[in-house]
């Protein structure tokens, strides 16, 4: 069209210069807001959803129409990994761009709250979006400063906040409140405390009253936000809570896996527990999949980057039984552990003429890469202290450009002081930072991680070694083995 507007048949050469003394605004205005719109970011994470917990990466039992048909339209990462095999750290990572040996927020912390909320100098992703130009939301669970600490959502770029500060609160789906930006969002639900013990003025419990379901709420709140702020490059941040487990639920009623109905799973010869896990993943992908038919209803589907993945691996806490579903699907281990199965997250981007249809990486990404990525497609400057790669050259298919890391590096502070770190295939887990404990795998070979080589490839070990030793920066409020000793 534009060519034909362009190349008129006027008669003269007066007219021809006044039509297009009118015509060259009109095309400016045509083309500008084309020219200059900043692509969309809606970033979903689901809570201890296992790497073999969705059809497209394996899932038998568990149906998830709505992700696989996302994967199908997308790319499937087959090796994205979690900021941390534990909730906090994880979200700590993601946020700041940071590996766990330099990222504030390193575990979970306990009754210390201070030691789980980030600081005025830590740059998160919403911030730098926000500096571009984006409104910015978090939706779902924050779990990293809770009020007046300078760790709050508001705080750190984020224009508006819906959901749980606490993770202890976030562990009961029906709570008696959310919070609202600063102010209490009060709901019918009836919370029954299971303990004395307070995290910031939380006491964890269930709901013997179960009137309003935290995660219905949030996908309600997603799609009218999106729709609220369709006209303006966003950033949403979707934490969605489930299929996590109500642990004081399974310490009452011996059942943690909360949720308003069995759905399909309902007439199934299965305890509860496990029809009440599979109906969380399934009513999750429900929801995910409104999301994406409303962007394709309001016609921004092509302009909006989409990724779904979890924050770590699959948990065994609701009471369960994790053996019927094969949540790490090939991996070994669960949430906690730092084999395969603790950190690596099923993840999906769908970005509409933008990624391929059906395709898959194998490359080596984790969450500390959305910072370099959702830099490069909003233009903005990068923070000085990164750990990040953008993995925006593999979802536009230019492999050639890709950055590589050199390694992909974790610490793992409960029971016992544990390392990982992973350069390409190449896999070395260490406890207590002692060079005797060193379990080294090829993940190309012995994705199960069931032979330790170490002891046929010792310069490698070592090698790996020194990258851990590079990548750990001592912390005051996380206390190594060695620091420990000081």
């Amino acid at each position: 069209m534009l060519d034909v507007l362009l190349t008129p048949q006027l008669p003269n050469s007066k007219e021809n210069n006044m039509f297009h003394s009118k015509l060259i605004p009109f095309i400016f205005l045509l083309t500008v807001p084309f020219a200059f719109a900043k692509t969309n970011i809606i970033f979903i994470m689901a809570d201890d959803l296992g790497y073999g917990d969705l059809g497209c990466f394996g899932q038998k039992l568990i149906k998830t129409p709505e992700l696989d048909k996302m994967a199908k339209e997308g790319m499937k990462f087959t090796r994205f990994y979690a900021g941390s095999t534990v909730c906090a750290p994880s979200r700590s990572v993601l946020m700041t761009g940071q590996h766990m040996g330099h990222t504030h927020v390193r575990g979970n912390a306990g009754g210390d709250m201070m030691r789980q909320s980030l600081r005025d100098v830590d740059i998160t992703v919403a911030e730098k979006l926000k500096e571009a130009g984006y409104k910015t939301a978090l939706i779902g669970k924050w779990g990293l400063g809770e009020m007046n600490q300078p760790g709050h959502p508001l705080k750190q770029g984020f224009d508006y906040f819906y959901g749980y500060l606490n993770q202890v609160h976030a562990h009961n789906f029906y709570p008696e409140f959310l919070w609202r930006n600063l102010k209490k969002h009060k709901l019918s639900n009836i919370v029954k405390p299971v303990s004395t013990e307070s995290r910031a003025g939380f006491i964890g419990g269930a709901a013997t009253k179960r009137v309003e379901y935290s995660h219905d709420l949030f996908a309600q709140e997603a799609l009218s936000w999106i729709d609220k702020n369709k006209n303006d490059p966003f950033f949403l941040y979707l934490s969605l809570t489930i299929p996590h487990a109500n642990n004081e639920g399974s310490r009452m009623f011996g059942d943690g896996a909360e949720v308003p109905d069995y759905g399909i799973y309902e007439k199934l010869d299965w305890p509860k527990q496990d029809k009440g896990q599979a109906a969380m993943i399934t009513r999750m992908d429900k929801d995910i999949g409104r999301i994406l038919n409303l962007l394709t209803k309001l016609k921004i589907a092509d302009n909006t980057l989409v990724i779904f993945t979890s924050d770590n691996g699959p948990h065994n806490e609701a009471n369960h039984n994790p053996e019927r579903f094969n949540p790490s699907g090939p991996l070994r281990g669960m949430k906690r552990t730092l084999t395969e199965g603790g950190i690596r997250v099923p993840t999906i981007a769908w970005w509409p003429n933008t990624v391929a249809k059906n395709s898959v990486s194998e490359q080596p990404f984790y969450f500390g890469d959305l910072m370099g990525t959702a830099c490069e497609i909003a233009g903005a400057s990068k923070p000085e202290v990164l750990d990040s790669v953008s993995f925006l050259p593999t979802l536009k298919t230019d492999s050639n450009k890709q950055l590589k890391h050199r390694y992909l590096y974790w610490e793992f502070y409960e029971r016992t002081f544990r390392q990982a770190v992973v350069m390409e295939e190449w896999k070395l887990i260490r406890s207590d930072m002692d060079d005797l404990k060193i379990e080294l795998y090829d993940l190309s070979n012995d994705i199960h991680e069931d032979k330790n080589i170490a002891s046929e490839h010792p310069a490698l070990a070592q090698r790996l070694i020194s990258y851990m030793e590079e990548a750990h920066t001592p912390h005051l409020n996380w206390k190594t083995p060695r620091t420990a000793q000081k």
